[in-house]
């Protein structure tokens, strides 16, 4: 039943899909970096949020979105599975360029509403983030049902590849728009991605997947396979870690440049092009990485390369300790080795996911596993906030450096009692592994 249903999708797929869910990628990834890039100097520039408490508010806001998401993110993986992935994308895409378009007008709206511009702020970025945590799971769930487990880790380092792209473009290039164009233009475009994204997936991608008939979400059925085996545990706990990575990386990196500005004279819109071009580094540096990190996982498995990407990660962000000034050469350090396991410890638990979950559960195990990331989302960032507020720029790194290590040393655990390489996927998920 597996090589027939896996030569029926052959049949369906065309070369133009697969490249439609990398574009697609690029495109989801580029809007989420901009509404994070943007947010420090809109909450500084436009709506006067002071240096004493930014931390705090820029920490709120994403933890405030990813609240909302925890809520969703789950349900939106079981329709995935129900009705398929593209509408969710489509629609995703849409709900997340309304957020957009209103989003630089939230002094105005708040006037009229007899509301803070502030609280307009929070439920625009509470409705673009409902938006995209529609989109990117769907589209790490379409890679999973347009490949086979031996080419599963090679699609899915090419997603990544794009989705790190994107990020590296707005960093590089489109955080460079607002000291030549201005702020408010730069906004705008960020809804013109996601109208562009809704666009190409509606022209462009399908559906393969089995749907499920299961009118209820499968909770349990989710619950009994991470319980029973080992590696699902793991790949939920490296999520729960690292999941808030990036975001930290662009939110409190950003904050750092844009609020120690003034103290080595610079204005806001210079520095935030010298943090972009920090954080677009980053993202070059990933870039060339996850193509070593495609061939590792196919080569090494998917265990080894969770202990060797977060041990990577982990040591990068605690060697940001020992950083003083951000304007400096010397935070490069530690940057470049954070970037070089950044790929290994979004990509590896991602597959080993997909290749754990069956078929026609896989949006809902991608769901139960987003939605553990999105906990440690909370986790990390409020906590974070508070570390940057009260102990320094530097406190938010070194915290989640130390949960990156621990997961390194629980991955370590378990490569040491589970064996690679994987065994096919059981078609029932009430059948226990052998472990």
């Amino acid at each position: 039943m597996e090589i027939e249903g896996s030569n029926t999708m052959q049949q369906q797929l065309e070369g133009y899909h697969r490249n439609t869910l990398y574009l697609l990628s690029a495109i989801c990834m580029i809007f989420m970096t901009m509404v994070l890039a943007i947010q420090p100097i809109f909450l500084r520039t436009v709506l006067g949020i002071d240096a004493d408490g930014a931390g705090t508010v820029n920490a709120t806001v994403q933890t405030v979105t990813e609240v909302a998401d925890l809520l969703f993110v789950g349900y939106l993986g079981y329709l995935s599975d129900r009705y398929g992935r593209v509408p969710v994308v489509i629609y995703g895409f849409l709900f997340a360029a309304v957020g957009a378009l209103m989003i630089p007008s939230s002094l105005e709206i708040g006037v009229w509403l007899g509301m803070s511009g502030l609280t307009i702020f929070y439920l625009m970025r509470i409705i673009m983030s409902l938006g995209t945590a529609a989109v990117w799971p769907q589209l790490a769930a379409l890679a999973g049902d347009f490949s086979d487990q031996k080419g599963r880790a090679g699609m899915m380092a090419n997603a990544a590849f794009m989705m790190s792209f994107g990020a590296t473009l707005v960093y590089a290039v489109i955080m460079q728009i607002p000291q030549h164009a201005g702020l408010m233009a730069t906004m705008y475009l960020v809804a013109a991605v996601a109208l562009l994204g809704a666009w190409f997936a509606n022209r462009s991608l399908i559906d393969v997947a089995k749907k499920l008939d299961d009118v209820k979400i499968p909770w349990k059925k989710v619950k009994k396979l991470v319980k029973e085996d080992a590696r699902l545990r793991l790949t939920f706990a490296s999520a729960f870690s690292s999941r808030n990575d990036m975001v930290l990386i662009g939110l409190f990196l950003m904050l750092w440049f844009v609020y120690f500005a003034d103290i080595h004279g610079l204005t806001q819109e210079e520095a935030v092009a010298q943090g972009g071009l920090l954080i677009g580094s980053i993202g070059a540096m990933i870039l060339l990485t996850i193509p070593l990190w495609g061939w590792f996982i196919q080569q090494f498995g998917r265990l080894p390369a969770i202990v060797l990407s977060m041990s990577l990660s982990g040591m990068g962000f605690v060697s940001m300790w020992f950083v003083v000034n951000p304007f400096q050469w010397e935070i490069y350090i530690p940057a470049m080795l954070i970037a070089a396991g950044q790929a290994g410890t979004l990509l590896s638990p991602q597959v080993l996911t997909i290749d754990l979950a069956p078929d026609e559960m896989r949006g809902s195990v991608l769901g139960a596993f987003n939605t553990v990331g999105g906990i440690g989302m909370i986790l990390f960032v409020q906590i974070g906030g508070f570390l940057f507020d009260y102990f320094g720029p530097y406190a938010p790194f070194v915290f989640t450096g130390i949960g990156n290590l621990a997961i390194m040393l629980y991955a370590f655990s378990v490569m040491q009692r589970c064996e690679e390489p994987i065994p096919p996927r059981r078609q029932d998920p009430a059948v226990e592994y052998d472990f």
